[in-house]
């Protein structure tokens, strides 16, 4: 069976926010789809790992922000590649609380406010059936998640449902360019010569001494 053609499915990218014991936390994510018309349900899928899953289930109530081409990068760095158990993913973003949920400030293509009210495990990932509460118009084109492979140069945290263990490098054409890849969200750089001594990722915002050359 070939399972690179699972690969054609489109997916978007969200960044879902929860309390729990009082602390925000928060991931992204990039399956989110409709489930019913009327009433609105919406399902999403988690790690059964991730922290704020289990915020989710602590309070029930969290808030989907929709990313779109002109979010900035580094929401997907830190919120999709740091755990909310040791990092406040918040810091230097700013938040504001919708609907008994914290929102990283920023540029979206719109929110979402739900609540959770089955959680169906899936093996490695557990499927949230939520209802909607309230919306928040955003602005933008919504990030598609070919976007995020082909422009930003990004790859799924290890979490993520459509992770790939076998990054295929060969596919790339250096066009004589160096490659360097970030050890932490695997963003991979494209540059004439040496990676400068101040480049920082723009994905994750890790210093050089994070990136290894790669061929």
């Amino acid at each position: 069976m070939d399972l690179t053609v699972l690969y054609k499915l489109t997916y978007g990218l969200y960044i879902v926010g929860a309390f729990k014991e009082g602390r925000a936390a928060g991931c992204v994510i990039n399956t989110c789809f409709q489930v019913t018309s009327e009433n609105p349900t919406l399902a999403i899928s988690l790690n059964k790992k991730n922290f704020t899953l289990s915020a989710i289930r602590e309070n029930k109530r969290f808030s989907l922000s929709i990313l779109s081409e002109s979010s900035n990068p580094e929401l997907i760095g830190r919120f999709g590649f740091t755990c909310s158990r040791d990092t406040d993913k918040y810091d230097g973003f700013g938040m504001e609380v919708i609907g008994f949920t914290p929102c990283v400030k920023g540029s979206f293509a719109g929110r979402l406010i739900l609540k959770a009210e089955q959680f169906v495990d899936c093996g490695t990932h557990v499927l949230v059936l939520a209802r909607l509460t309230d919306t928040i118009e955003g602005s933008g084109t919504p990030m598609t998640y070919a976007y995020y492979h082909d422009v930003i140069k990004g790859t799924a945290p290890k979490n993520a449902p459509t992770y790939r263990p076998d990054r295929d490098g060969s596919a790339c054409d250096n066009n004589g360019k160096r490659r360097y890849e970030c050890d932490i969200c695997h963003y991979v750089a494209e540059v004439d010569g040496e990676l400068p001594d101040d480049y920082t990722c723009p994905l994750c915002g890790a210093d050089r001494s994070h990136f290894k050359e790669i061929i």
